[in-house]
């Protein structure tokens, strides 16, 4: 028995060094199961799920509709200085620009997919900037009655701030002023009912007719007047 002894205590020895190594090397791999790095350390781990940029928040904001209707926006305080310096003939020819560039944007959105949330907002906003620019100056300049330009302001500023609220209360939580500001985040697009684009187009023709008629000389002509 003494002989048996120190083999059977090292056999013991050998047992338990084993496994102790295969319970070390089930905890190694069950901690780099666990771990966010487990497919190489190089590779990072990933976002939670509210910290993910999400691309169907943003759109693409740079295209030639868009543009358009910038230039539209950017022509329409120089019509007005032309118009309150009588400089009647240039301020005709540039508002002719604007109303083609108004065509032109519209048509590269619905026929090149260029549409987009913010022009959608945009195109209108850009149509009722040129209108109010047009109404003050035109009202300057004697071409326009006061209690209509009143009126045609009063209307678009109401216009306005009902699409400021509802941009506000139709953009995704947070909101903030950063993100309320932001162009590409979209929110509800715009769409204004037929009335509401008849009577653009009327206006656009009260204007552009009571720009017109000092350039051929008929200021006081029937079909102007029954048009204020």
């Amino acid at each position: 028995m003494s002989l048996l002894a120190p083999p059977a205590r090292a056999a013991a020895g050998a047992g338990a060094a084993s496994a102790q190594a295969r319970a070390l090397l089930r905890i190694s791999v069950c901690t780099a199961s666990s771990s966010p790095h487990r497919h190489g350390s190089d590779q990072p781990a990933p976002l939670p799920a509210k910290s993910r940029w999400r691309p169907d928040l943003t759109e693409n904001i740079y295209t030639a509709a868009n543009g358009l209707t910038v230039s539209r926006i950017l022509m329409t305080p120089v019509i007005g200085y032309l118009i309150v310096q009588q400089s009647f003939v240039s301020a005709c020819s540039l508002l002719a620009i604007a109303a083609l560039t108004d065509l032109l944007d519209g048509y590269l959105a619905r026929n090149f997919d260029q549409k987009t949330v913010l022009g959608s907002v945009l195109d209108p906003a850009a149509d009722k900037i040129l209108m109010t620019t047009l109404t003050v100056s035109l009202c300057q300049a004697g071409l326009l009655p006061l209690a209509l330009a009143v009126l045609i302001i009063g209307r678009d500023v109401g216009l306005v701030l009902g699409t400021a609220y509802y941009r506000y209360i139709s953009l995704q939580p947070p909101r903030t002023l950063q993100r309320y500001f932001d162009p590409s985040m979209p929110t509800a697009e715009v769409h204004p009912p037929l009335i509401s684009k008849l009577n653009t187009l009327l206006q656009l023709a009260l204007m552009g007719a009571s720009l017109a008629m000092p350039v051929i000389g008929l200021a006081s002509h029937p079909l102007l007047m029954a048009l204020q």
